[in-house]
């Protein structure tokens, strides 16, 4: 039933008089009339009076996105039982008659069933005086984040009165959230803080203090009973935080499960921040649970990204090769370029240290363009000495795709040491699906560049993705490989992706082989590349040199 004209008219009139208290008396079940009592009623079936409310603009823009916020565990309510039975929200609206706007505080009560599903909402809408809006403005002057060390003794009593291991604060923040300042101005930036802090006044329960600790950092503390209760709240904040004035941000959380009551409030906050802390940046991630060996993660990932520039300007980083052999010939016919950290006080640093930073930090684009640039002048070198080159394929990162720029730096890469497009590989990972890729994928080709599926059965993949794919080989990954070998159904499916990729047209590259038998094996099903192991790992490039001219 929708709300009849006569009833809008009569809200509309309501909220002309500066101070009058508006009461909605709305049944969540169903009814036959608008008005009951005197007052504003509202049926629940098709409308109601908090939409009704945003649809006349009665709730001023910079209140719109706590509103909603407000509403939606209202309206959610109505279908799931929830612990409150009064809840409340202070928002700016339209009173009076030449349109300005007043603080007001919004007041519900729910008449709940014997279920616990709410099935009355008694709403009193009172607007402040001028008194009451000046004392709330000059309050949030002097107390716009909640008080840390109330917080901290209110965890404290908390704690004490909690199981051990039933407790986990939450500590969050917005992913560069100077960014936002720089872009929309630091009193938007000032507003989206605001419109936390008043959201986890609605969204938090009693028993559920939260805090503003600092600049765009917030800590709730929250009870549990299973680990999936902290994952489920998570992403409850993280949905009704997430917009406001489509602006985009993304969160970062970390969590730390309290264990014995004698550890300071202040140390179990503390760790909830360093987990935050070690996904900042994390493309993939954006929960992190506090682990006992963080600490020296963390130190190890601030110094790698304390070194990184200087690295650059000190040349520390360098190509590798590992070869690509024919089987049948035992030749090197190719090879794959990998990145080195050589430090001059450290030595060589792991791969697996650097490559996941500068995979979350951004990094890893000068890094590639780095290990680019030392393909093609090595593959220029070659050309000049006389020496038939073989293809060198490099990693675009996936961080890359996005950028329309991509082909474009490639191909200046190329013409820049004047080498044909195709002893330049391109090497992008198979878990990347979109329009996007394909796009690119199909640039590179019509500039002549050889296309290579990385990692195919990483886990990501499937063999649907081979009826449309552009590339033009598929390189195995190591662990579908190595796993597979171990039976002879899995066995099977190798032989047959082998076979089915080859009849459409697609070369085979198997990484990570490290025995003669599985090299014969493949070379049995028909894939005559292989690199890993068995042949050579990854090796300084006047290494290869060595093995590569006297092939």
């Amino acid at each position: 039933m929708s709300i009849s004209e006569k009833t809008i008219e009569k809200l509309t009139l309501l909220y002309e008089k500066e101070n009058t208290t508006v009461h909605f008396f709305w049944n969540c079940k169903d009814s036959t009339t608008d008005t009951l009592g005197g007052c504003l009623y509202f049926p629940a079936d098709t409308e109601n009076p908090f939409l009704r409310m945003r649809e006349m603009e009665l709730i001023s823009p910079e209140f719109l996105s706590l509103y909603d916020v407000f509403c939606a565990k209202l309206l959610e309510s109505t279908v799931t039982p929830i612990s409150e039975t009064d809840l409340g929200t202070v928002v700016r609206m339209k009173f009076s008659n030449d349109g300005e706007a007043r603080l007001c505080n919004i007041y519900v009560n729910l008449l709940k069933d014997e279920n616990g599903i709410v099935t009355d909402m008694h709403v009193n809408i009172r607007p402040f005086s001028q008194k009451e809006e000046f004392n709330a403005q000059v309050l949030d002057m002097f107390t716009s984040d909640k008080n840390p060390s109330i917080f901290s003794a209110q965890c404290k009593d908390i704690l004490d009165r909690t199981e051990e291991g039933k407790l986990a604060f939450i500590q969050f923040d917005v992913e560069r959230f100077n960014l936002i300042n720089d872009t929309y101005g630091t009193e938007t930036g000032d507003e989206i803080l605001k419109f936390f802090s008043d959201s986890l006044n609605i969204l938090c329960e009693e028993n559920q203090p939260h805090c503003r600790l600092t600049a765009d950092v917030f800590m709730v503390l929250k009870q549990f009973d299973d680990k999936q209760e902290i994952i489920d709240f998570i992403r409850m904040l993280e949905s009704r935080l997430s917009f406001y004035k489509e602006i985009e941000y993304r969160f970062a959380f970390g969590v730390c499960i309290t264990g014995s009551k004698d550890v300071p409030t202040r140390r179990y906050g503390d760790n909830a921040g360093l987990a935050r802390r070690t996904i900042k940046g994390n493309a993939l991630q954006n929960i992190a649970f506090y682990e006992n060996d963080m600490i020296g993660k963390l130190h190890k990932k601030q110094t790698i990204e304390e070194d990184m520039h200087k690295a650059v300007v000190n040349n520390e980083f360098v190509m590798f090769l590992q070869p690509k052999y024919s089987i049948s010939n035992n030749k090197i016919i190719g090879a794959e370029a990998l990145a080195r950290w050589i430090h001059p006080e450290k030595g060589m640093i792991s791969p697996a240290d650097f490559i996941p930073v500068f995979e979350q930090n951004g990094f890893i684009i000068k890094l590639d363009r780095i290990i680019w640039e030392q393909a093609c002048r090595k593959l220029r070198e070659w050309l000049d000495k006389g020496i038939t080159p073989v293809p060198i394929s490099v990693n675009v990162s996936r961080e890359y795709l996005s950028n329309t720029d991509i082909v474009e730096i490639i191909t200046e890469l190329v013409k820049k040491y004047s080498i044909p497009p195709q002893l330049l590989e391109l090497e992008i990972t198979e878990s990347i699906d979109s329009e996007n890729v394909k796009e690119v994928v199909q640039k590179f080709k019509s500039m002549g560049f050889t296309m290579l599926m990385d990692d195919f059965g990483s886990g990501y993949s499937s063999l649907n993705v081979l009826k449309t794919t552009q590339f033009d080989v598929l390189k195995i990954d190591r662990g579908f490989f190595s796993e597979f070998m171990e039976s002879d159904r899995g066995r099977k499916i190798i032989s047959h992706t082998i076979s089915m990729s080859q009849d459409i047209g697609l070369g085979i590259v198997a990484e990570g082989v490290e025995t003669t038998e599985q090299a014969t094996f493949l070379s049995d099903c028909g894939c005559d590349t292989a690199q890993g192991f068995l042949y050579s790992r990854p090796v300084p490039v006047e290494e290869f040199e060595k093995m590569f001219i006297g092939t």
